[in-house]
């Protein structure tokens, strides 16, 4: 009679032991944890706010610069982005990340000369840095230089043979600059690489 009648707290007991895990499971959770799983659901402005007072902190204020920088562009507040990123440079002027963050808002805002500025700056620092390349491409197309994109997309693609991207800003160029013949032989190109690609398939059916 005893045993059982001690087994309901024994029960309760374990029940409050697990209930105490999980509360303090939860108040030590890392506030970088926190941020990444709210901006995975789309809660940008709140994962930026987890991590703001670091960007204050001088152990993560870099790395808390830099990731506020993003938060701020994926909410499309662009000039609290920009000026984040340009703290993070200011802070490490040796930053590819963040000449790579702040070129993102600046582009969003067809500020295309300003992003390939520091597209520019991260070549310099890092020769065949892709991602540097690719936005810079994207600034050219924007300014709607084809020449300069042309010869740009032709190193890019001399670097990088397996890689679509390229060849679609090289076609693109041929294509604006009244190349035809040039451009479907750098569409057919890019269906080898990517047999799916839309923009490619559509050209060549014009």
């Amino acid at each position: 009679m005893l045993k059982n009648k001690w087994l309901p707290i024994t029960s309760m007991m374990f029940a409050l032991i697990g209930f105490t895990s999980v509360v303090n499971g939860a108040e030590t959770k890392s506030p970088w944890s926190t941020s990444y799983t709210l901006e995975a659901n789309g809660e940008y402005e709140k994962a930026a706010s987890v991590i703001y007072p670091f960007t204050d902190n001088s152990d993560e204020n870099e790395f808390a610069l830099i990731r506020y920088g993003w938060l701020n562009y994926l909410q499309g507040n662009f000039n609290d982005s920009i000026q984040s990123y340009q703290r993070a440079l200011d802070r490490n002027n040796r930053s590819i990340d963040a000449r790579l963050g702040i070129a993102l808002p600046l582009m969003a805002q067809r500020r295309w000369s300003s992003a390939m500025n520091y597209l520019k700056q991260i070549i310099g620092l890092s020769p065949l840095n892709y991602t540097a390349h690719v936005r810079l491409m994207v600034c050219e197309e924007g300014l709607r230089n084809w020449e300069t994109l042309e010869k740009h997309a032709k190193e890019v693609s001399a670097n990088y043979p397996t890689d679509a991207t390229a060849i679609v800003y090289l076609a693109r160029a041929y294509a604006w600059q009244g190349k035809k013949i040039e451009a479907q032989e750098a569409y057919k190109r890019v269906l080898v690489r990517y047999p799916e690609n839309l923009e490619a398939i559509r050209y060549l059916k014009s």
